[in-house]
């Protein structure tokens, strides 16, 4: 009994916490952020408004309104920016490539949903470098600089109808509707894809990296396979989602790459949990960059910080100065998520008042050799966690990213270079109640985990801690409320440093 009293005693104090915490403002978790953090520059726009009726838009059933926004958006840039209105109704569209100074407003009773017909997503070559093709996504900007997306709309990405599905993450009733259906199973009769496209696709695309001076028309055929993300902004600058709803996408929700200056301020982003590669938020390789009052509820990782690509120093970071604060994330692989790419490096991203709700993992850090790289100065405080399936805090430096209808032994790494490396993080004020295990850290033989720091700590959990190749741990005043009668297991483990 004693036991349930001090968890509940720590809820009780966390709650009564958060609950001064919220809606304390962009400004004030800008100010108060751990490190050096300049105000996130957000898109200023003229008064002017392009209604996409006026272009020809209609809210029916089977009216495809590609056209209609896409001449409001260009329409709009042209005149110098503004502000495309997207009228309350249902919209029926295929791709929209967002220009510079140039607000879509989606308002309130809007649903804007993009086709099921993937004929309409052309192939593209993200900056027309190189022969690498990729699905063009639902929303779709590169080198803008000044957009937003606003509103109290909903985007759905028609993703059911790109998405293969396990067969172990949905009910009976479910998987037989999707036999019905058509599609493709595999072999072991455990994936179904939804096209024999999307089934043969990896197949094909690896056929494709044997040829030379491919084309768009060479990657058709794996155009399903090739699932987009839903919004993907690449080396954009001054971007703004506010009050949206984004919902069902072909693969990752939002996926910003190489931009900065970047705010999400109460976004909305939902994937059913079966979503398979349904990631809610992936920030890749960007700077300055405010996550605000977000809900997230995905099919993969929920909130997630990726980075890849050539650094200025072995010590400078593709990814840093990023704060998230006030958001909720519900089912999901993982609260707050790093990895697997880390071998751009990340640096300065805090992460405060907080709540995860029934995701598989809390705080989720992982990387491998080939992909990682050096990851420090982390700094997650005030944080809850209720009902977590496996571990509150994972740090796994052996990940293998396991695909659909593949075994771990099929992806696991090869390369030993681009070795992970984590380091500096900064745990304090936090709960959790409910998880398998409270702490899970599996470091390298030849890069071990170091220093972590974690301060006022409060776990119930099935196991405690459990730690391989990883050194100088702090744990202060860090309680692990466990029936488990070890609790702590170490493995190649040195200078695990408990203060009560």
């Amino acid at each position: 009994m004693k036991k349930y009293t001090i968890i509940l005693l720590c809820v009780t104090m966390l709650v009564a916490m958060n609950s001064v915490a919220q809606n304390k403002g962009i400004a004030y978790y800008t100010a108060n952020a751990p490190f050096k953090m300049e105000a996130v520059k957000t898109p200023t726009f003229p008064d002017k408004k392009f209604t996409i009726t006026d272009y020809g838009a209609k809210s029916t059933k089977n009216f495809l309104n590609t056209k209609a926004i896409n001449d409001a958006i260009d329409a709009c840039s042209a005149a110098g920016g503004g502000t495309v209105v997207i009228p309350s109704g249902i919209w029926l569209t295929g791709p929209i490539e967002l220009k510079s100074n140039v607000n879509l407003y989606a308002s309130k009773g809007a649903e804007i949903n993009f086709t099921e017909d993937h004929t309409q997503y052309p192939m593209i070559a993200p900056g027309n470098k190189g022969n690498k093709f990729v699905t063009k996504s639902p929303i779709y900007a590169y080198e803008a600089t000044n957009i937003a997306i606003t509103g109290e709309g909903i985007f759905d990405g028609a993703g059911d109808s790109w998405r293969e599905v396990k067969k172990s993450k949905v009910d009976k009733a479910t998987w037989m509707i999707l036999q019905n259906k058509g599609g493709v199973l595999s072999n072991d009769g455990k994936v179904w894809w939804p096209s024999r496209e999307a089934y043969a696709g990896e197949e094909y695309v690896k056929s494709l990296k044997e040829k030379s001076n491919v084309t768009a028309e060479d990657y058709v055929a794996a155009r399903d396979f090739l699932r987009p993300y839903m919004v993907y902004f690449i080396k954009c600058k001054q971007v703004l989602l506010e009050g949206i709803t984004l919902r069902n996408s072909p693969k990752f929700v939002f996926y910003p790459n190489n931009c900065r200056d970047l705010t999400m301020n109460k976004v909305n982003v939902y994937n059913d949990f079966a979503a398979q590669n349904g990631d809610g938020i992936d920030i890749s390789a960007c700077k300055n960059v405010m996550i605000y009052q977000c809900t997230v509820n995905a099919g993969d990782d929920g909130i997630c910080m990726k980075s890849s690509g050539k650094t200025e120093t072995p010590t400078s970071a593709n990814l840093e100065n990023i704060v998230i604060a006030e958001c909720t994330v519900l089912k999901a692989h993982g609260g707050f998520v790093i990895g697997s790419n880390t071998d751009g490096g990340m640096n300065n991203i805090f992460v405060t008042n907080c709540t995860f709700k029934g995701s598989d993992i809390g705080v989720r850090v992982k990387s491998n050799s080939g992909v990682g790289g050096l990851v420090h100065n982390i700094y997650i405080q005030d944080i809850y966690m209720l009902n977590i399936e496996q571990e509150a805090f994972s740090f796994i430096t052996d990940y293998a990213n396991v695909t659909a209808g593949k075994s771990k032994k099929d992806v696991m790494p090869t390369e030993n270079n681009k070795t992970p490396e984590f380091t500096n993080f900064f745990c304090k004020n936090i709960v959790c109640v409910g998880a398998n295990q409270g702490f899970k850290l599996s470091g390298l033989a030849d890069k071990k985990i170091h220093h972590l720091y974690f301060e006022n700590v409060t776990i119930s959990a099935a196991k405690g801690f459990e730690c391989k190749e990883s050194e100088e741990i702090f744990l202060k005043n860090v309680k692990i409320k466990t029936e488990d009668s070890e609790v702590y297991r170490t493995n190649g483990c040195k200078g695990i440093h408990i203060n009560e």
